[in-house]
């Protein structure tokens, strides 16, 4: 596949996630596209970027507390360090 193709894709594939308003029916929809160890690493992002982003607990609480390794939560916190101030301030709010 080409890199146009794969980028069309990803943007159709957004496009389509923005007009999904009902966290039930967003669900049905990606359960057509991720299996469930796709939607396990989401899970663990989520907690880990959360976690991260609450501030309470260090990188090896965060590993132990919710059984992910210290290189998931390293990831994490890397991407965290490159987002726009406006993303960073968006997940604080909706997160916490």
């Amino acid at each position: 596949m080409s890199q146009k193709s794969k980028e069309d894709g990803w943007q159709g594939f957004l496009e389509i996630c923005s007009k999904i308003h009902l966290a039930e029916e967003f669900g049905r929809f990606l359960d057509l596209f991720l299996t469930i160890e796709e939607k396990e690493l989401l899970a663990s992002r989520y907690i880990i970027i959360k976690a991260l982003l609450e501030g309470q607990l260090t990188q090896r609480e965060i590993s132990e507390t919710y059984k992910v390794s210290i290189a998931q939560i390293t990831r994490g916190s890397n991407a965290l360090k490159v987002i726009e101030p406006a993303l960073k301030e968006f997940l604080l709010k909706k997160l916490s």
